[in-house]
């Protein structure tokens, strides 16, 4: 018996906890994903069983992770704990937790990192730490057991050493993110256990701190982006007792500030790092006016770098920043460059004649004109050079634009669009193995010779061009996308021709005298575009259907009744909620069903009519106005009565025109707030059974006594004598 009652009773625990989990976080019923994000939960809900692998608790007001919390959730694969107010971690909380592979505590309160949480999570792959409070990551690593960690995320303003043996464990990360912001102490060699990492984003704005890092990790990152640095002034190499082979490839700064000191300096240091291919600098800030220590970084020998990419740099001041006389020894090896949304507005010939191995070159989004192209693209720049970008710029002239890029011998690949040319001449002069050439919004209005025969692919796209004509024999691409093409360019011109874009044109049909028998592979084009009839004729038929639809749900539900049952009622609203009482004709408004009618026209007309004094009721049959609308004839009958009696039973509640009567008696009598209604049940019925819209008159069977008609002799005359005194209060 014990043993039954003991089964009996973790069951009876185990159907509390569901409960608990269901009404906690209705989601996780029955299903692998739990989504309690948001909820308002300041504890995790128990009841959570093996079959949850995702389970979102972020955005809470959970304090305390407790040992048995997660102790059934075996399964669970990843475990999101973000933004809530933790504080503090039982030791063995995550201790079933075997198969986890993602970990997120970041923006809580935790003030210390405990390398217990973490011994038995043998498959995390994922951890985020980040945003909390603790200063340190204790004496040893935290993360000693795990083995299979790809990306780890940790730090906050308030974190402030690393220490050797922290990352202890670690082989091979994907990511390391760090926030470093108030970092003031490194203890050197921390990072060194960590052999590979491919992508190491931190937050530093202690300058000295930034050498001791880079030399720990010349061997093991790839890719290595420091935000909001200030850089150093003192001169601090970055490889010491360092050899080669370095694994560091590029080095992103964000938000990072310079000055013509600091940024000479670095690039002296950073050409220690042989291995480093790729410099990038986004959203950074140079103060100065290009005054370069020239000859210092001249004396420290050849750059490495292939590959410069400066985004949104603000330089202070930009238009005397000076011609960087003295750096041509530093650009020759130099193969990719990008200078994007920076105020560009020249590159020095000088300067420009020794990117002698330049291959691509990116200006987009700055300040060029055509008068300082002329100076920047002048004769013998930019030798090797095989693509130019210089979309949305301040081009006017493309005649003169052709003619500067026509200096460019191995050109090939030309973007000028996004300048606005407004117009094009007949005959251009053009880089002679020019194969791609991209126009697209520069409004030119049509297309001439200008463009060069030997051109690959083209794209005039927005343009406004009403028509295409042109003879490219080697085209194979074209994309006439947005412009006022009626009829489809021939094919005959353009024999090679193997992808043609002419979306949102104004395309009626196409022909096949238009195709003239070349062979079409791959037609991308919109379903109206091509189908335009057809499209049409569906949606005249749905938009038939769904007015189909919406007719019969309306006969259905007698819509038409209650639009006009409610203009009714708001006409009524402007009148005074009360007739004089000179307009006052009848005690009471009987509202009753037709199967009762026997009952109220044979007994209670009766017992009341020929009472002493009589009373007055009004009933629908006999005195509404023949002719009148039956919403009016009720509106001006619960008027002109003093009380409204509801004659309630199963009937009336199922019956379709009580329902109505009944709607308008509750706007006009409920609205009022008014005590004028009188409740008679003819039979048992409960309050729920009234429909759920009549909220008010459901409220009053649960408040207010209501009359019940008895079966016996005696209680009938107490009935009697109770209704009269009813409809004389």
């Amino acid at each position: 018996t014990w043993r039954v009652l003991a089964v009996y009773m973790v069951l009876a625990a185990s159907l509390s906890e569901q409960q608990t989990l269901k009404q906690a976080c209705p989601s996780c019923n029955a299903r692998q994903l739990c989504n309690c994000s948001s909820m308002g939960l300041d504890f995790i809900p128990p009841g959570l069983t093996d079959k949850i692998t995702v389970l979102n608790l972020a955005h809470n007001r959970i304090k305390h992770i407790q040992s048995q919390d997660l102790q059934q959730a075996v399964n669970l694969k990843a475990l999101l704990l973000q933004s809530n107010k933790i504080s503090s971690i039982d030791e063995d909380s995550f201790q079933s937790l075997a198969k986890l592979e993602l970990l997120d505590l970041s923006n809580n309160s935790l003030a210390h990192l405990s390398p217990l949480w973490f011994g038995h999570l043998s498959s995390l792959q994922h951890l985020h730490l980040q945003g909390n409070s603790y200063r340190d990551l204790g004496q040893g690593s935290p993360f000693s057991s795990l083995r299979n960690l790809s990306s780890l995320h940790l730090g906050n303003p308030q974190f402030s050493v690393i220490r050797q043996g922290n990352f202890d464990g670690i082989e091979l990360l994907h990511k390391l993110w760090i926030d470093g912001s108030n970092l003031g102490q490194y203890e050197q060699g921390s990072l060194k256990s960590i052999k590979e990492i491919n992508h190491m984003i931190i937050n530093l704005r202690n300058s000295n701190i930034f050498s001791e890092i880079v030399r720990d990790i010349l061997h093991s990152v790839t890719w290595l982006e420091v935000t909001e640095i200030k850089l150093p002034i003192e001169n601090k190499r970055l490889v010491q007792n360092s050899t080669d082979p370095f694994r560091l490839q590029k080095v992103t700064f964000k938000e990072a500030f310079f000055t013509d000191q600091t940024i000479s300096l670095a690039i002296v240091l950073l050409k220690e790092i042989t291995s480093l291919k790729e410099l990038e600098a986004i959203n950074c800030v140079l103060e100065g006016k290009g005054i370069w220590n020239t000859e210092e970084i001249a004396r420290s020998g050849q750059s490495y770098v292939e590959t410069i990419m400066i985004n949104k740099v603000m330089i202070q001041n930009f238009h005397l920043f000076v011609d960087l006389n003295g750096m041509e020894s530093q650009i020759n090896k130099l193969k990719r460059l990008t200078i994007a949304s920076s105020n560009v507005f020249m590159v020095p010939c000088k300067l420009a004649r020794h990117f002698s191995s330049l291959l691509y070159l990116d200006f987009h989004d700055n300040l060029l004109v055509n008068k300082r192209l002329d100076e920047t693209i002048c004769k013998g720049s930019w030798p090797s050079l095989q693509t130019l970008n210089l979309s949305q710029n301040s081009l006017k002239s493309l005649k003169q634009t052709a003619m500067y890029t026509s200096r460019l011998a191995k050109l090939n690949n030309l973007d000028i669009s996004q300048n606005n040319f407004g117009d094009i001449p007949d005959v251009c002069e053009w880089p002679e193995n020019l194969k791609y050439l991209n126009l697209s919004s520069t409004q030119i209005p049509k297309v001439t010779t200008c463009i060069p025969p030997t051109l690959e692919v083209l794209d005039v796209s927005a343009n406004n061009l009403k028509e295409f004509g042109l003879q490219l024999p080697f085209l194979k691409e074209l994309y006439l996308t947005r412009n006022q093409l009626k009829t489809l360019p021939g094919a005959a011109p353009m024999p090679n021709l193997v992808a043609l874009s002419v979306r949102r044109n104004k395309l009626n049909s196409f022909s096949r005298e238009e195709f003239e028998g070349a062979q079409v592979g791959t037609v991308h084009l919109s379903l109206m575009e091509c189908h335009r009839s057809l499209v049409v004729s569906v949606i005249c038929v749905l938009v038939f259907l769904i007015i189909l639809l919406l007719v019969a749900i309306g006969y259905k539900y007698h819509m038409v009744w209650y639009l006009r049952m409610t203009w009714a009622w708001l006409q009524a609203k402007r009148k005074p909620k009360r007739a004089p009482p000179k307009d006052v004709c009848y005690d009471a408004f009987v509202s009753y069903s037709e199967n009762d009618s026997d009952w109220v026209e044979n007994t209670m007309v009766r017992e009341l009519e020929q009472a002493c004094p009589p009373f007055r009721l009004c009933l629908h049959k006999r005195d509404f106005v023949p002719g009148k609308w039956i919403v009016d004839n009720i509106i001006d009958s619960i008027e002109k009565s003093h009380k409204t009696l509801f004659v309630l039973s199963e009937h009336f509640v199922q019956s379709e025109w009580c329902k109505y009567e009944l709607d308008f008696s509750h706007f006009r009598l409920f609205d009022e707030n008014n005590d004028a209604a009188i409740l008679v049940l003819l039979e048992p019925i409960q309050s729920k059974a009234i429909p759920k819209r009549f909220c008010k008159l459901r409220k009053i069977m649960n408040t207010k006594t209501y009359l019940e008609w008895p079966a016996g002799e005696e209680q009938q005359q107490v009935f009697w004598e109770n209704l009269k005194e009813a409809l004389k209060s």
